[in-house]
């Protein structure tokens, strides 16, 4: 997110350019513009490539590593007994 400008120091937003961003830049409106988070924001700049998701794999490796020690099966556990 743009920090700066607006004075004030470090970890400031710089708000008339996130407002100019969202409105000219993307087509908002500023009712549009106000109504979203920091990260749907960022999102919709293109700036929200965070690491990607969990796979299947590493959650596998996840279970092996950290087994769950209920006294239900997976299956029980799946259907809430």
């Amino acid at each position: 997110m743009t920090r700066g400008r607006t004075g004030g120091g470090a970890g400031r937003l710089d708000w008339p350019a996130m407002l100019r961003a969202g409105i000219s830049g993307l087509g908002l409106g500023p009712d549009q513009f106000w109504r979203l988070t920091p990260a749907e924001f960022l999102l919709m700049l293109g700036e929200g490539g965070g690491p990607a998701p969990l796979g299947r794999r590493r959650f596998e490796e996840l279970l092996a590593a950290f087994p769950d020690h209920s006294q239900h099966s997976p299956e029980q556990a799946k259907n809430g007994n």
